[in-house]
This record gives C-alpha cells, structure tokens and sequence, in this order.
C-alpha cells in the first residue's frame, strides 16, 4: 500500500495523528510504516455524506438538516415532528429519525452533563474486592466481603467505594489474573460470588468444598485456578439439584429463588440476546477453548447456524451460564446497597474474548491499545485488547460502547472510565511493534461523552475519567464540560493538593504506583531494580520525585511506614475535590502495590490485604486515616461549572 503521510498536527483522513506531543510536552512523529499498516487496518474512510449513522446532539441544538422535516419515534412510543433544531422539551433518549428523503437513523438525544449531586462532597475507599478477604472468603474476596466493607463504609461517614473491574474472564483453567483484561464489559467474574448466599446452598451439603475454599485464604497469593475449581463444582451441584426439583414439581424453569420462581426467567428474558450470546460463548470455550479465533470457522459468527444449533443441543448449558449472572447482579446489589460504588470500566477486551466475538464489525483486528512511553512506563505499554473501530462502532449506532457503560454502571451509582482519554483518542499498537511504535487514532469524542451523559443520568450514576499519563490539551476542560470528575494524584500533580480542582477525585495513589510505605521504606523501587529493565538512575529519580510530595508533610527521617501514611493523608485532605479517596493497601500499610506495570514475572493481582475485612474497623491505621478524611469533607462545597 502506497499513500502520501499527513504532515498536519491534526489527524489525517483515516483518523492517525502522525504529530502528538509526549507527557514531557515533547512533539513527537510517528514513522510512516506504523501509519501506513494503521490505513490499512482501518480501510476506506466513510463518506462524509453518510445519511444513516446515528445523530447524538441536545435539546435546543441544530440538526443541521436545513428546513427538512424530522419525523422521531420515540423510546416511548409518541411521535414528534420538528425542522432545524430538536425543541428544548424534547425527551431525552436513543429514538428511531426519519426524514422526507427517506432516511432512517437512531437520533440519541443526551443533557451533555453526566449527573452529579449538588453540592455533594465524600470520602471513600479505594477496594481492590479479590484482594479484601474475611473468614469467609474462598481464597479471594467476594461480593459478600463487598458488602461487609459498604456496611462498614457506611458505619464510619465514608460516602463512596471506588473498585476493581468486576468483568468476567473465561470460564477455563488458567484464570485471567488482571480485571482490566476481561472477555466481556458486560457480564461479571463468578469468582467473586458468595457461593454461601446461593440461594439453595443452605439445603446442600458443600461442607467440604467450604472448608476447602477457606483453607486458601491462608494462602500467602490468591489461587484463582483452586478458587474456580472449587466454585464451580459447587455452583454446578446447586444448578442440578435446583433442576432436578424443578422437574420433580413439573416447574418449566429454573427455581433460583424460592420466593419468585420465575424471576430468574423475567430477568432472562429482559437480558435477551446479549445474555444469550455470551451463555453460548462460555459453552463453546468448553468445547474449543477460550480463544474464538482458533474454533472452527463455521463457530465464527454467532448469529449462524452452527452456533444457533449448539446453543439448542447445550440448552441447559446455556442457561447454566445465565444463571451464573443472575446471581452475580442479585449478589451485587445486594453488597452495593445505597452507597454510591463506582464500577471500573476497563479500555478494552480480550481479543478471543465473548465481546469480540460478538462485535466483530465493530473491533479492528490487527492492532492492540495501549499507551506511549510515559511517567508510568519509560518504554511505553501494550495492554492486549484490540481496539474498537471508530467508524464501524459509529455505523452500528455506538451500541457495543452504549452497552459497555450500562452494564458498567448498573447497580452501583458509579463509574470510573479507565484512560479516559480513549474517548479522544486511543494509542493503537500494530502486531509486530513495539508499544513505542503506535500512533494515536482519533475518536468521535463529541458522541461517546454525551452517550456518557446520558447513561449517567439514567443510572444517576457519578462518573469519574482516569486521566493520568499523557493528556493532550483540552481535554481536562471537555470532560469538566461534561461533570465528568478528573482524577488527581498526590504522586503527580506538582501544586499543592490545596490548589486541585473541585471537580475531581483526589487520592494518593493507584494500582499501578507505589503504595506510601512501599515508596518510603524502599521496598518499591527494590523490587522495580529486582523485575523491571529500569536503569538505576531512573529508578532513583523516579522515587525522590514521588518522595518530593511528602516534603510538606514534616516526616522525619526516619519516620515509619504507617507514618507516612498518615502524612500524605494528611496532604490529601487539603484538597478541595469533591472525593477524596485512600486505598485499602494504604490503610493497612501494605508495601506492595496491586500491580507494578511491566513486571510480567510478578504476582501482579493476586497479593491479598494483610488484614482481614472484619479486623479493618479495628485496625489503628484506618482509624487514623478515618479521623483525617471524614472531618475534610463535613461542610459541603458547591460544584463549579
């Protein structure tokens, strides 16, 4: 392929943006070989006149048709009928447009704000759920533990939870290790079900797969694969026997619950094809493995016969699986209760994964997202998941990213979108390069944030964007147009916390930095020397950068770790942001982060909170943190525009 590069600043008609600007404020060029492959992977760019992809705008906007009259059918059965610009009353809504030219196409109309209280300020924690154990607990943490931390949450003032993605992985051995590289944005992980709240598990006897399951929690490493075995085994013995009874009784469905035996069925039905598709996708990874890409080619295409005529002959297979989550969303909201929890949603999907396969029109095959050099990894990242195709995911009326942020949102009151800046543009790395070697593709950005609005306000969910790394400009303003929280750190941002926006979530940390202890007693960088190629004077420097924060913090020299830890808080309450936020590794004073970037020889997600979930209200360091951030947040501050 031969092609003349773009030698703009802004990108070219594929989408590529050949000249950017790196986190130091450096430009940057991307070498015409990685431009060229990227053209290729997206193919011919749209027309311009393209009069059957969606219209997303706002009540009081400009369609731009001209003097053209709109016919809308509405989500709730009125029509409408209006010329020029969609009338300030207008519901809001994904309707079905048409025009006197004989067009027909999804008008979405969105409040272009996400919803965010009024003058509501609060502190919460930051939860890695697997990593928060009890007594109870299967070798990991579970939507019960969930649960017994909101109650806690809510004992003590806290007003928020920020956790983990909760997103399901195959259902095969060798567990996915990473919440942010799930098979599916839609569906959640059995792994963090409370087999005990099962309903029927009472009539059972699963004594001995119990005490196996809380034998792991001893363990020093979370064991997902013993924790699926076990799990499994005894979800299938609850599914049968809960079949065996309905058949017995005469019953036409499943009898999940004994006080609404067809609730599990109404919620099926709701569900519908998505469920389906991805029910009949775990069966088939019983049968061929969790990639769909090395199945039978007549397997490919989930809406053909082959695969219509599997889910038939493995029908209750099928419903096994769909079973499986309606647990998980019982059990969610359930352990979520009236606290806002803010669901994490990762930047993508496993590419063999049930969301690939299902939108394969809408995902670009041949690339991987990921992120340049940047302060969170010297030789830029490559995070596994092919990106979604901009202009296919437009033509398909946005539905794989509208259904993401739903699934995301529900039940909870909450979403944090992890690299927010994906909405603007996504570093996509093609197979063969190096992470170094991607280029930005742009995104209809405009689109996806008012989509985002609008799914806020359905929910009532807050919504918090992970801008961290390299930002371009503008877009911390865009987001702040659209009340979507920023994410600041007290690792990064070089004014005093005392100076951070309103409009953000403030916190010390993440997953992918150092915990306080671990940054000031050097157990971090001595385990970056031990498993990262980092030079040692970049190792260096990068810990007295981050060390340089806590200098207004008065610490001695030799200040222990749970000092520090009580000295950045400290810092942290200065902030005038809305949330503030303190991990549950810093409560505890864990030196070891949850995942350290690169470090593939690491046990990156798998290291669980030395202290037991019921021992945390009693714990001296929470309570100090507690005592620090609760009075921070008393007087309510408004929310600027």
């Amino acid at each position: 392929m031969t092609a003349d590069i773009d030698e703009r600043m802004g990108p070219d008609a594929w989408g590529i943006q050949r000249h950017w600007v790196d986190a130091n404020d450096k430009p940057q060029t991307v070498e015409d070989d990685t431009i060229l492959l990227l053209r290729e992977l997206i193919g011919e760019p749209p027309s311009a006149s393209d009069r059957t992809a969606p219209i997303v705008t706002r009540p009081g906007r400009d369609l731009g048709l001209g003097d053209m009259v709109i016919r809308v059918v509405c989500e709730d059965g009125q029509t409408r009928a209006f010329a020029g610009a969609v009338p300030d009353d207008f519901p809001l809504g994904y309707h079905q447009m048409h025009t006197d030219d004989g067009h027909t196409r999804t008008l979405i109309v969105s409040p272009g704000r996400c919803w965010l209280p009024e003058g509501w300020r609060a502190w919460g924690w930051t939860v890695q759920v697997y990593a928060a154990r009890s007594r109870h607990s299967w070798g990991m943490g579970d939507l019960g533990d969930l649960k017994a931390l909101r109650e806690w949450s809510e004992s003590i003032g806290a007003g928020f939870m920020l956790i983990n993605p909760l997103h399901a992985v195959a259902p095969t051995a060798g567990q996915e290790a990473s919440p942010y590289l799930p098979v599916t944005r839609q569906y959640r992980n059995p792994l963090y079900l409370r087999i005990d709240d099962v309903p029927g598990a009472d009539r059972m006897d699963l004594a001995d797969l119990a005490e196996a399951g809380r034998s792991l929690s001893q363990r020093d490493l979370i064991d997902r694969d013993a924790v699926f075995r076990l799990k499994s085994t005894a979800l299938r013995l609850i599914f049968d026997e809960h079949r065996f009874e309905a058949e017995a009784s005469g019953g036409s469905q499943l009898d999940a619950s004994e006080s609404s035996p067809d609730a599990f069925a109404a919620w099926r039905r709701e569900q519908g094809q998505p469920l389906h598709d991805f029910a009949t996708w775990c069966v088939l990874t019983q049968l061929h493995g969790a990639d769909w890409r090395c199945w039978p080619v007549d397997l490919h295409d989930p809406r053909g016969a082959a695969v219509s005529h599997l889910a038939d002959t493995h029908a209750d297979e099928v419903e096994f699986y769909a079973w499986v989550q309606w647990l998980l969303e019982r059990q969610l909201r359930e352990a979520t209760g009236r606290l806002t929890v803010i669901q994490d949603l990762p930047i993508g999907v496993d590419g063999g994964g049930s969301d690939a396969w299902a939108w394969q029109d809408q995902i670009a095959a041949g690339a991987s997202v990921g992120a340049p050099p940047d302060a969170f990894n010297s030789l830029g990242q490559d995070w596994g998941s092919p990106p979604l195709h901009p202009w296919r995911l437009r033509a398909q009326g946005y539905d794989a990213f509208i259904s993401s942020i739903r699934a995301t949102m529900a039940n909870a009151g909450g979403l944090r979108i992890d690299h927010v800046m994906g909405l603007f543009r996504l570093w996509w790395v093609p197979e063969g390069k190096s992470p170094a070697e991607g280029a930005y593709v742009r995104y209809p950005s405009g689109d996806l944030l008012d989509i985002v609005a609008l799914e806020s306000h359905r929910a009532q969910a807050i919504v918090v964007g992970e801008d961290l790394g390299t930002v371009e400009h503008g877009v911390r303003e865009t987001l702040a147009e659209h009340n979507v929280l920023s994410y600041r750190l007290l690792w990064f941002e070089e004014p005093e916390p005392a100076e951070w926006p309103v409009s953000a979530m403030a916190a010390v940390t993440t997953h992918d930095l150092p915990t306080v202890a671990g940054l000031w007693l050097g157990t971090d960088v001595e385990e970056q020397r031990a498993r990262l190629a980092e030079p040692e004077d970049q190792l260096q420097r990068g810990r007295q950068q981050l060390l340089s924060h806590l200098d207004t913090a008065e610490l001695a020299p030799d200040a222990s770790g749970e000092q520090a830890v009580v000295g950045a808080h400290r810092l942290l309450a200065r902030a005038p942001s809305i949330l503030l936020a303190a991990t549950l590794e810093d409560a505890v004073a864990t030196q070891q982060r949850p995942n350290m970037p690169g470090a593939m020889d690491r046990p990156n997600w798998c290291i669980p909170l030395p202290v037991r979930v019921e021992d945390l209200a009693t714990y001296p360091l929470a309570q100090e943190l507690i005592e620090i951030l609760r009075p921070a947040v008393t007087e309510p501050m408004p929310i600027a525009d």
